[in-house]
């Protein structure tokens, strides 16, 4: 499937604008990272309302789980006829297959739940496999991620710092937000260089960091003189974002809130 998908992408070398709305925006935010870290070229995400219409690429790819979100149809519709158009969704037959050149449908995740979980993370692994870049198998890392402990502590905590580095970054702001949708809990997410210039002043004893990935152990260590507990990575990042995952519904099974059918959210936002 990897070398398929790679044949489909835009070139390397190509200018590349990858879109999408909630977590299908991180995941973009993941991919382009990714995709930069190998060398293919100047790649741009943004949260599709965001992306700025004057701006020249060669290429546009659009992320939606459902593949109904207006926001990113509305960009897909205004888009310069000379940009070459792609979808990545899990919904065959959607939309967003019609909007645009080419259409990546991953129709073997199947996931009723409003909150996104195995659909992001099925679509930052096919861009690994596409990029040549799975160290281990993938199953390994889920597994890793599945069976990665927990500390007790969830239960006392009142805030929930997650950190990345380079496409990581992406995951730790899917990761916290997993935990605001499902579990309705204090999150808060970064670049792992930025904690030491403002988010720490709020640490205290009651607060959990979370690393997605290697993160520099001088910000760690600030943590945890701050106060914070420091739950140490998985070793994988897409591991790490499995665990907040099994956190959030953790968190909100314990409140007595259904972490699949979180209050005033909707599988996807249809603007009427």
């Amino acid at each position: 499937m990897g070398t398929r998908l790679r044949e489909r992408l835009p070139a390397a070398g190509t200018s590349v604008a990858i879109i999408g709305c909630g977590s299908s925006w991180f995941v973009a935010q993941t991919i382009s990272a990714l995709r930069e870290e190998h060398g293919h070229g100047r790649t741009d995400a943004f949260c599709a309302p965001e992306m700025p219409r004057g701006r020249s690429y060669d290429a546009v790819i659009a992320i939606s789980r459902s593949g109904t979100t207006t926001e990113v149809l509305e960009v897909l519709a205004e888009r310069s006829p000379t940009a070459r158009t792609m979808a990545v969704t899990i919904s065959a037959g959607s939309p967003i297959t019609e909007a645009v050149d080419d259409a990546i449908v991953l129709d073997f995740v199947t996931e009723e739940s409003v909150v996104q979980t195995g659909s992001a993370t099925s679509v930052v692994a096919l861009w690994h496999g596409a990029l040549g870049e799975v160290p281990e198998t993938l199953e390994s890392v889920g597994t890793r991620g599945i069976e990665a402990p927990i500390p007790a502590a969830i239960n006392d905590a009142r805030q929930h710092v997650v950190l990345g580095t380079g496409a990581a970054v992406g995951l730790a702001h899917e990761g916290a937000l997993k935990l605001r949708e499902a579990a309705g809990a204090w999150s808060e997410s970064y670049p792992a260089s930025e904690y030491r210039h403002g988010p720490r002043s709020a640490t205290a004893g009651d607060t959990i960091v979370w690393p997605t990935g290697s993160i520099d152990s001088g910000v760690l260590q600030a943590a945890e003189e701050a106060g914070a507990l420091v739950v140490p990575s998985s070793g994988h990042p897409l591991a790490d974002l499995v665990r907040l995952q099994r956190v959030a519904v953790l968190l909100a099974t314990a409140s007595g809130r259904n972490p699949s059918r979180p209050p005033w959210l909707e599988r996807s936002v249809v603007l009427r």
